[in-house]
Protein backbone atom coordinates (compact mmCIF):
# COMPACT_ATOMS: atom_id res chain seq x y z
CA UNK A 1 0.00 0.00 0.00
CA UNK A 2 1.35 3.13 -1.06
CA UNK A 3 0.28 6.23 0.55
CA UNK A 4 1.24 9.87 -1.25
CA UNK A 5 0.15 13.28 1.09
CA UNK A 6 0.23 16.29 -0.21
CA UNK A 7 0.24 20.20 1.17
CA UNK A 8 -1.40 23.30 -0.32
CA UNK A 9 -0.99 25.55 1.75
CA UNK A 10 -0.62 24.11 4.70
CA UNK A 11 2.77 22.42 5.80
CA UNK A 12 2.20 19.15 7.57
CA UNK A 13 3.32 17.84 10.66
CA UNK A 14 4.19 14.35 11.66
CA UNK A 15 1.42 14.00 14.09
CA UNK A 16 -0.90 15.09 11.39
CA UNK A 17 0.83 12.31 8.95
CA UNK A 18 0.51 9.62 11.55
CA UNK A 19 -2.95 10.55 12.06
CA UNK A 20 -3.90 10.70 8.82
CA UNK A 21 -2.11 7.11 8.23
CA UNK A 22 -3.76 5.30 11.30
CA UNK A 23 -6.78 6.93 10.11
CA UNK A 24 -6.57 5.47 6.46
CA UNK A 25 -5.00 1.82 7.21
CA UNK A 26 -8.33 1.01 8.79
CA UNK A 27 -10.47 1.20 5.70
CA UNK A 28 -7.73 -1.72 4.80
CA UNK A 29 -10.14 -3.76 6.99
CA UNK A 30 -13.30 -3.31 5.25
CA UNK A 31 -11.73 -3.00 1.32
CA UNK A 32 -8.24 -5.10 1.79
CA UNK A 33 -6.82 -4.76 -1.80
CA UNK A 34 -6.35 -0.97 -1.85
CA UNK A 35 -2.99 -0.72 -3.44
CA UNK A 36 -2.52 3.44 -3.45
CA UNK A 37 -4.09 6.06 -1.42
CA UNK A 38 -3.46 9.91 -2.84
CA UNK A 39 -4.28 12.32 -0.08
CA UNK A 40 -4.21 16.26 -0.60
CA UNK A 41 -4.73 18.88 2.26
CA UNK A 42 -5.40 22.18 1.76
CA UNK A 43 -6.33 25.28 3.59
CA UNK A 44 -8.47 27.76 2.61
CA UNK A 45 -8.93 31.62 2.99
CA UNK A 46 -13.38 31.36 3.43
CA UNK A 47 -15.66 33.29 5.45
CA UNK A 48 -16.91 30.25 7.16
CA UNK A 49 -14.25 28.61 9.78
CA UNK A 50 -16.06 25.25 9.74
CA UNK A 51 -15.36 25.14 5.89
CA UNK A 52 -10.83 26.09 6.19
CA UNK A 53 -9.88 22.59 5.89
CA UNK A 54 -9.62 20.69 2.60
CA UNK A 55 -9.11 17.15 2.38
CA UNK A 56 -9.65 14.87 -0.56
CA UNK A 57 -8.57 11.42 -1.13
CA UNK A 58 -8.78 9.35 -3.54
CA UNK A 59 -7.92 5.61 -3.46
CA UNK A 60 -7.01 2.77 -5.81
CA UNK A 61 -8.41 -0.75 -5.02
CA UNK A 62 -7.28 -2.95 -8.29
CA UNK A 63 -8.44 -0.93 -10.09
CA UNK A 64 -11.68 0.91 -8.77
CA UNK A 65 -10.79 4.36 -7.38
CA UNK A 66 -13.39 5.65 -4.47
CA UNK A 67 -12.88 9.45 -4.29
CA UNK A 68 -13.90 11.66 -1.40
CA UNK A 69 -13.89 15.54 -0.38
CA UNK A 70 -14.48 16.72 3.09
CA UNK A 71 -14.36 20.02 4.74
CA UNK A 72 -13.76 21.47 8.77
CA UNK A 73 -12.66 24.19 10.91
CA UNK A 74 -9.48 21.76 11.92
CA UNK A 75 -7.38 19.27 10.29
CA UNK A 76 -8.44 16.50 12.45
CA UNK A 77 -11.78 17.31 12.28
CA UNK A 78 -11.98 17.06 8.53
CA UNK A 79 -10.03 13.82 8.81
CA UNK A 80 -12.36 12.37 11.05
CA UNK A 81 -14.99 13.24 8.19
CA UNK A 82 -13.07 12.20 5.54
CA UNK A 83 -12.50 8.52 7.23
CA UNK A 84 -16.31 8.04 7.77
CA UNK A 85 -17.15 9.25 3.90
CA UNK A 86 -14.66 6.68 2.83
CA UNK A 87 -16.14 3.82 5.12
CA UNK A 88 -19.73 5.06 3.71
CA UNK A 89 -18.12 4.83 -0.25
CA UNK A 90 -16.60 1.50 0.98
CA UNK A 91 -19.58 0.25 2.09
CA UNK A 92 -21.64 1.79 -1.07
CA UNK A 93 -19.15 -0.18 -3.22
CA UNK A 94 -19.07 -3.69 -1.78
CA UNK A 95 -23.03 -3.11 -1.19
CA UNK A 96 -23.15 -2.64 -5.52
CA UNK A 97 -20.95 -5.64 -6.10
CA UNK A 98 -23.00 -8.16 -3.90
CA UNK A 99 -26.74 -6.56 -5.31
CA UNK A 100 -24.86 -6.99 -9.08
CA UNK A 101 -25.04 -11.03 -8.25
CA UNK A 102 -20.86 -11.21 -8.57
CA UNK A 103 -21.81 -13.76 -6.36
CA UNK A 104 -20.72 -13.35 -3.15
CA UNK A 105 -20.15 -9.63 -0.87
CA UNK A 106 -16.40 -8.40 -1.05
CA UNK A 107 -16.51 -8.60 2.47
CA UNK A 108 -16.97 -12.31 2.66
CA UNK A 109 -14.68 -13.42 -0.06
CA UNK A 110 -10.87 -12.91 -0.57
CA UNK A 111 -12.15 -10.68 -3.87
CA UNK A 112 -9.23 -12.13 -6.09
CA UNK A 113 -7.99 -10.39 -9.08
CA UNK A 114 -8.48 -13.13 -11.36
CA UNK A 115 -12.10 -13.29 -10.63
CA UNK A 116 -12.36 -9.67 -11.11
CA UNK A 117 -10.61 -9.69 -14.58
CA UNK A 118 -12.95 -12.95 -15.67
CA UNK A 119 -16.15 -11.29 -15.23
CA UNK A 120 -16.22 -8.29 -17.60
CA UNK A 121 -18.51 -5.15 -17.22
CA UNK A 122 -21.21 -5.42 -19.92
CA UNK A 123 -23.99 -2.72 -20.79
CA UNK A 124 -27.13 -4.71 -19.54
CA UNK A 125 -29.62 -2.23 -20.84
CA UNK A 126 -30.05 0.20 -23.36
CA UNK A 127 -32.30 3.10 -23.23
CA UNK A 128 -33.62 5.08 -26.43
CA UNK A 129 -35.62 8.49 -25.87
CA UNK A 130 -36.80 11.19 -28.64
CA UNK A 131 -34.31 14.29 -28.21
CA UNK A 132 -36.30 17.36 -29.00
CA UNK A 133 -34.65 21.37 -29.26
CA UNK A 134 -35.04 22.98 -25.84
CA UNK A 135 -33.64 26.48 -24.01
CA UNK A 136 -31.26 25.02 -21.05
CA UNK A 137 -33.82 26.64 -18.99
CA UNK A 138 -36.59 24.02 -20.16
CA UNK A 139 -33.74 21.63 -19.27
CA UNK A 140 -33.47 22.73 -15.98
CA UNK A 141 -37.14 22.64 -15.58
CA UNK A 142 -37.63 18.77 -17.06
CA UNK A 143 -34.71 17.99 -14.82
CA UNK A 144 -36.31 18.83 -11.80
CA UNK A 145 -39.71 17.41 -12.65
CA UNK A 146 -37.94 13.95 -13.67
CA UNK A 147 -35.94 14.17 -10.11
CA UNK A 148 -32.53 13.38 -11.35
CA UNK A 149 -29.20 14.38 -11.55
CA UNK A 150 -28.20 14.85 -15.02
CA UNK A 151 -30.72 15.51 -18.05
CA UNK A 152 -29.67 15.00 -21.58
CA UNK A 153 -30.84 17.75 -24.33
CA UNK A 154 -30.43 18.49 -27.43
CA UNK A 155 -29.91 22.88 -26.99
CA UNK A 156 -31.51 24.62 -29.47
CA UNK A 157 -29.60 27.83 -29.16
CA UNK A 158 -26.32 25.88 -30.22
CA UNK A 159 -28.02 22.83 -32.21
CA UNK A 160 -25.99 20.45 -30.77
CA UNK A 161 -26.23 17.50 -27.82
CA UNK A 162 -25.80 18.88 -23.81
CA UNK A 163 -25.61 17.30 -20.68
CA UNK A 164 -26.98 19.18 -18.17
CA UNK A 165 -26.14 18.50 -14.37
CA UNK A 166 -26.63 19.35 -10.91
CA UNK A 167 -23.39 20.04 -8.69
CA UNK A 168 -22.90 19.52 -4.94
CA UNK A 169 -23.32 23.24 -4.14
CA UNK A 170 -27.09 23.28 -5.51
CA UNK A 171 -26.10 24.83 -9.06
CA UNK A 172 -26.11 23.23 -12.54
CA UNK A 173 -23.66 22.63 -14.56
CA UNK A 174 -23.70 22.30 -18.73
CA UNK A 175 -21.42 19.57 -20.66
CA UNK A 176 -21.02 20.77 -24.41
CA UNK A 177 -19.10 18.15 -26.25
CA UNK A 178 -16.29 19.29 -28.55
CA UNK A 179 -14.75 16.69 -30.92
CA UNK A 180 -11.39 16.11 -30.94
Amino acid sequence: MELQITGKNIELSPAVRRYLERKLGKLNRHLPNIIDYRVEISEEKTRSPQQRFVIQVTLDSSGTLLRGEERGEDLFTAIDKMAATMNRQIEHYKGKLYNKGRGSSVARSKFSEEVEETQPRNVVRVKRFAVKPMSVAEAIDQMELLGHDFFLFFNAESEELNLLYRRKDGNYGLIEPELG
